[in-house]
């Protein structure tokens, strides 16, 4: 039973890869396209707008990896299928329940491949496109570092090391030079923009003379920065976009400050339920295989799921909505629509056992 675990997971892996194969190019072409009123901008030509693309799609990868995977299973296990290979294991003695689980194998794989893409690369590869494509279109010197955000303001170097959704910062430091010397070094727990100015708060500034150095604690100050506050709104990931953890620190921060948190909540279980989502669609296409085996072509077939994928997408969509505009539990709306596919595709399964 292994090799053959082995074989039908390895089967909707493959069938999954080829779809992401042959979805991200044409969607790669889409976004190019879009971009194209943008070139011209400044520095930002051909070039950077491609570069720029190319870096989003890891983001893209993650959040088709649902309807990638319900696709590439009825590709991969329509393939078995289509050479009667599904029907000679059910005639061989293998279960429903046994073709399942050899093909919940393989999402559970993808599924790791899709939390590692979606927490660990595309957040890093997306806040590297957005930096470029600001850089490029704003003229200003941008540069995105593990250290955190890093510009040139006049005769000012800024680092910021947390950009919050809503163009707040946290943790920054800004080194003033006259010439090539440091003559002052400013560390400000937090800043946000009003009144055409930025106001620092819990600030921590060093006034270094030629033999001296003074230290001084203010609780508030106004910085009268070039930097544009919707510079940095641009280059701040959507919440979806965001890993985990991200999420949490940031919903931690709304909480403490008595803020609407309702997108990031709706955003951090939409997360948490993603890999799910992954095993979720293997599930579903189990049926749709199954039902028609002998009867019905792959392309049939495909063209189903893409309905199926299509119909889960808006449900899901509209739970989203209703979870910001009246209210409803986030975990509700992110869990809801995937459980209610499963159980249809349980029934559809009892009736086809």
């Amino acid at each position: 039973m292994k090799i053959l675990d082995r074989y039908l997971a390895m089967a909707v892996i493959a069938g999954t890869l080829i779809t992401l194969a042959a979805l991200l190019p044409l969607l790669g072409i889409f976004i190019l396209a879009d971009e194209m009123d943008n070139m011209g901008t400044n520095a930002y030509g051909f070039s950077a707008a491609l570069l720029y693309v190319t870096l989003s799609l890891p983001r893209y990868a993650y959040q088709l990896f649902p309807i990638a995977t319900l696709i590439g299973a009825l590709v991969g296990l329509g393939m078995l299928a289509s050479r009667s290979e599904l029907v000679a294991m059910r005639a061989a003695g293998v279960s429903i329940g046994r073709i399942v689980l050899g093909a919940l194998a393989g999402g559970l794989v993808l599924a790791i491949a899709a939390l590692l893409l979606g927490e660990g690369l595309a957040p890093l590869t997306d806040q590297r496109a957005l930096a470029l494509r600001t850089s490029a279109q704003s003229g200003q010197d941008i540069q995105i570092t593990e250290h955190g955000f890093w510009a040139r303001d006049d005769n000012a170097f800024i680092n910021v090391r947390q950009v919050l959704p809503d163009a707040r910062l946290r943790d920054i430091v800004i080194l003033e030079l006259e010439g090539t010397r440091l003559i002052t070094a400013t560390h400000a727990r937090e800043a946000h923009y009003e009144s055409d100015r930025w106001i620092l708060k819990d600030i921590s500034r060093s006034h270094i003379g030629e033999d001296s150095v003074r230290a001084e604690h203010l609780a508030r100050d106004r910085w009268q920065s070039l930097i544009d506050p919707a510079l940095l709104k641009v280059m701040v990931v959507e919440p979806h976009s965001l890993p985990i953890w991200g999420l949490w620190r940031y919903l931690r921060f709304l909480d403490e400050s008595e803020q609407d948190s309702g997108p990031y909540q709706v955003a951090f279980w939409g997360k948490l339920v993603h890999p799910i989502l992954v095993l979720a669609m293997i599930f579903i296409s189990i049926p749709v295989l199954l039902g028609s085996a002998r009867s019905t072509g792959l392309g049939i077939k495909i063209f189903a799921g893409i309905l199926i994928g299509i119909a889960f997408y808006l449900i899901n969509r509209t739970f989203t909505y209703l979870a910001l505009l009246y209210g409803l539990d986030p975990a509700l709306a992110a869990f809801f629509p995937p459980a209610m596919f499963v159980l249809i595709a349980l029934w559809i399964l009892r009736r086809v056992g």
